[in-house]
């Protein structure tokens, strides 16, 4: 088969489209034929090293398809099921090997390229709302990003929980996009620094948690837009990694909170991964929860696809297709 492999760390030239050993069904695991793979931040920090990968590896981490092969052990999945997963490593690929474990058979009615779109990007917009800082009415939010892939989705579960949102954006069709998902004020960061528009907006301070997933560049603006015992969840680094930080730092912003989360600590046992993802695919089907694929990418031409994800030049969910 053809994956996307990286045998060096590097840039968006890393990825190589080439031959490699077709899976096999492992004990405990599926071999799927890929027909949507997503991509994912994460993925670039793979590719460059800032999240250290054994080497060479096939790329990406999410994924849907169709079963082909099921391993020794495995129950609750048959040949030819519809699944999706995510937090497995080698999805820029024609077949994939996923464990049992981290994986979903679709509901019906939702197709793979619907299940590639929702996995990582819904859950984490779903821990975050609802575990990390479980929103509710009268909470104040700030979402970073907001027609990106995780933005557009943690926008329209803010909203549903009754939360008043604050969302940044690069761009006039980004804004008309978080808008549209719900946001109640759209700040274009070009326009002006962002912190001062939500005092502007709300008065000093208003803000009662940060979802923060661009990293450096906003990180410290928005410790001072919390509130007393605020909490900042950052839990990206598209801008780059948040330097190093004293806890003093927390202290003397008003006893504030600062958590780092991610989404395999939010998915560790089944019933977490099933809960997640069955209220996430309820509320698609009940159209409580649209996603937004702003692009797809021939997968050997996933170089372009992180390029153009880097660039800010894609919102909602990018997809490659085999």
């Amino acid at each position: 088969m053809h994956a996307i492999q990286v045998t060096e760390p590097g840039g968006p030239e890393a990825l190589v489209w080439t031959e490699v050993d077709d899976p096999v069904a492992a004990a405990g695991s599926l071999v799927v034929d890929v027909e949507a793979a997503g991509v994912n931040y994460i993925d670039t920090y793979h590719r460059s090293g800032l999240y250290p990968m054994p080497l060479p590896f096939i790329s990406g981490v999410e994924g849907a398809g169709t079963v082909a092969e099921v391993g020794d052990g495995v129950d609750g999945f048959a040949v030819g099921d519809k699944v999706a997963w995510t937090g497995h490593p080698g999805t820029y690929a024609q077949k994939a090997q996923v464990p049992a474990r981290v994986a979903i058979v679709l509901p019906e009615g939702a197709s793979t390229e619907l299940g590639a779109a929702t996995m990582l990007q819904g859950m984490t917009a779903h821990f975050l709302a609802c575990s990390t800082f479980p929103l509710e009415p009268g909470h104040r939010c700030l979402i970073h990003a907001g027609a990106g892939g995780v933005g557009l989705l943690l926008i329209q579960m803010a909203k549903m929980r009754g939360a008043e949102v604050f969302t940044t954006v690069g761009t006039a069709d980004k804004a008309e996009l978080a808008a549209g998902a719900g946001a109640d004020h759209v700040i274009n960061y070009r326009d002006e620094d962002f912190g001062d528009a939500v005092e502007r907006l709300a008065g000093a301070r208003p803000l009662d948690v940060i979802y923060d997933g661009v990293g450096a560049d906003t990180f410290e603006r928005g410790l001072e837009v919390l509130r007393p015992r605020g909490m900042m969840v950052t839990f990206g680094n598209a801008s780059g990694p948040v330097p190093p930080m004293p806890p003093l730092r927390l202290s003397a912003g008003g006893s504030l909170y600062l958590t780092r989360p991610t989404l395999g600590d939010h998915t560790a046992t089944r019933a977490e991964l099933e809960w997640r993802a069955d209220e996430l695919f309820g509320w698609i089907a009940d159209g409580r929860l649209d996603v937004r694929i702003g692009a797809r990418f021939p997968m050997a031409d996933a170089r372009a696809a992180h390029e153009a994800l880097q660039g800010r030049a894609t919102t909602g969910k990018v997809l490659l297709i085999p």
